[in-house]
């Protein structure tokens, strides 16, 4: 299993291979489908974002409220073709990755290539580990959209496997 401390660079996106287990610590952003449109309006506004997207690797996932003790509650992912309406516009303005669940389209997945950066898959029904492996949570933008809401989490050896490598090559 190879551990990454994120960001990632580009001779690490270059050497990992679809089906390759990781383990990655670091920053990453959530956001889902709700947070992904606000983005993209702030976007056709010509706005700042709320996160820096250059090297960024966003999880496609709304973590639960913290229990007691805990950075945050279980953050499992959400279904990564979901959010193919958005990916190739946010790859090409530098995004580093995306974790999320199942296959990409056909257009996200030839942006990945084209871009050379990286799609991790995480496991469906694990929200609860991956909400371990969370260290420290904050709210970046949208907090009214809730669990849906962009935070930012530091994330300590956060199980993910390479579903499609930056040659494009996948496991789907």
């Amino acid at each position: 299993m190879k551990r990454l401390s994120l960001p990632i660079s580009h001779e690490e996106i270059s050497s990992l291979h679809a089906g390759e287990e990781v383990l990655l610590s670091g920053t990453i952003y959530t956001a889902r489908d709700c947070a992904h449109k606000r983005i993209f309006e702030l976007l056709d506004e010509k706005k700042p974002l709320p996160f820096p997207i250059e090297n960024a690797v966003i999880y496609y996932a709304g973590p639960c409220p913290a229990p007691e003790g805990k950075a945050c509650g279980s953050c499992g992912p959400t279904t990564s073709v979901r959010m193919d309406s958005y990916a190739p516009r946010l790859l090409d303005l530098g995004l580093c990755g995306m974790i999320g669940k199942g296959e990409l389209g056909k257009r996200t997945a030839e942006a990945i290539q084209r871009n050379r950066k990286v799609y991790f898959a995480a496991i469906g029904g694990a929200g609860a580990l991956y909400g371990n492996a969370v260290k420290k949570c904050e709210c970046v933008a949208f907090p009214d959209l809730l669990s849906e809401a962009v935070y930012r989490m530091e994330v300590e050896d956060f199980p993910v496997l390479v579903a499609t490598d930056c040659m494009g090559r996948s496991v789907y």
